[in-house]
């Protein structure tokens, strides 16, 4: 039978093309390689004196690949932007047969790439797991990344999903939530990441568990490695200005979490809410999502002109 949800692939890869992006696959080390989406410019010969764009990078979260997450924004964004999507280790395209699964490996495998792609310096907008990354990122390698623009995360991730929450689902443990591994189980994970409830047929549910949850041994690490850190983990002084941009509704971290972390950061941080979105708010609430986006970015590109 066919799958519907394998069947969407060539129509999303094809408003990836639209948007002026391209497939790549990029080698960090023999058994260690991560797939990308690129602007067209940086595979074709560059033109002479060809201006740069200001580079954005999308890093995707647990349950899904770079495209399919960011898949309402990168159009919005390719006209004044270099737009880079990734997939995370063990997600899409992207894996390695090396036994780490730190969030320091992840990132490291992630910045070499993006050098190998001669990125010098670019805003990264993380949600939820690849809010984590970013702010890693942004600790480790502060000359590349300049600014940040986070949604639905924490440094603490797992630590921050309540035992309340967690009770009311049934679940015993963050896997239990982010791998599900039934239809029941995913549409726990969609009741608390969206605000407006959805329904979709059970035949859809079976056929995203079978294309997105691939890799769930190594999966399972990832998560295993973040639970076994979360406890004692402190926020660096990073010197970016940092945006905390939020689903008011978002019941996996919530608003009181987005306080907590923008009082932690400082004053180098801006905390903004979007009414009716939940931890999903990028995919709920697009357009809404993506005028807060483009604005903030072209404040950060201001602010970087003026200076």
């Amino acid at each position: 039978m066919v799958n519907f949800v394998a069947a969407q692939k060539p129509l999303l890869h094809g408003m990836m093309k639209m948007a002026g992006l391209r497939h790549q696959i990029v080698e960090i080390e023999p058994g260690t390689t991560m797939s990308f989406w690129v602007p067209s410019e940086t595979i074709k010969e560059k033109k002479k004196n060809q201006k740069k764009k200001p580079v954005v990078v999308f890093v995707h979260g647990f349950a899904a690949e770079g495209i399919v997450t960011w898949q309402f924004q990168v159009g919005a964004l390719t006209g004044k932007y270099a737009v880079y999507v990734p997939d995370l280790l063990f997600f899409g395209g992207s894996f390695t047969n090396r036994t780490e699964r730190s969030p320091e490996f992840q990132t490291e495998c992630l910045v070499k790439a993006l050098t190998k792609l001669e990125v010098d310096t670019c805003t990264v907008v993380g949600f939820s797991y690849g809010g984590m990354v970013g702010f890693k990122m942004a600790e480790l390698h502060p000359h590349l990344v300049k600014s940040l623009v986070v949604s639905g995360t924490n440094p603490g991730l797992t630590d921050s999903i309540s035992e309340e929450t967690m009770r009311e689902l049934g679940l015993s443990s963050s896997s239990e939530l982010l791998l599900p591994t039934s239809v029941d189980g995913l549409k726990s994970l969609l009741k608390i990441a969206v605000h407006k409830k959805l329904w979709f047929p059970n035949c859809l549910f079976k056929d995203y568990l079978e294309v997105m949850f691939n890799n769930r041994k190594e999966r399972g690490e990832l998560l295993e490695n973040l639970d076994s850190r979360i406890k004692n983990t402190t926020l660096p002084n990073l010197p970016q200005r940092i945006h905390l941009l939020w689903g008011e509704e978002d019941q996996i971290f919530n608003m009181e979490i987005a306080r907590s972390l923008k009082e932690q950061l400082g004053d180098k941080a801006t905390l903004q809410s979007i009414k009716k979105g939940g931890h999903l708010v990028h995919l709920e609430r697009p357009c809404v999502y993506n005028r807060s986006l483009k604005a903030i970015l072209a404040s950060l590109h201001t602010d970087t002109a003026q200076r």
